[in-house]
């Protein structure tokens, strides 16, 4: 038995876009990080208070705009400050 291709159903598809490309959103503006992978230490409650909200819930990464390597070591921190009862 031949496959089944579903041409007539992929070409309606495309001709229905769901954003337009002239209505495409601007990218996010990266955030300026001023500090080094170094600075983040759990002795640095400062720094780290600033990717925690108010009842105490670390910020993601979409909020903070930090590369991967920084926010895992970023999250790291945060749980280890908190272990040593410098972070509520």
């Amino acid at each position: 038995m031949p496959r089944k291709t579903h041409t007539e159903k992929e070409s309606g598809h495309r001709k229905s876009s769901r954003h337009p490309l002239s209505e495409r959103r601007a990218p996010r503006p990266k955030p300026k990080i001023d500090f080094t992978v170094d600075t983040l230490d759990f002795k640095n409650v400062n720094l780290l208070k600033q990717f925690v909200t108010d009842q105490g819930r670390m910020l993601p990464r979409k909020y903070t705009g930090l590369p991967g390597h920084y926010q895992r070591r970023l999250s790291r921190s945060i749980k280890r400050a908190r272990q040593m009862l410098l972070m509520k």
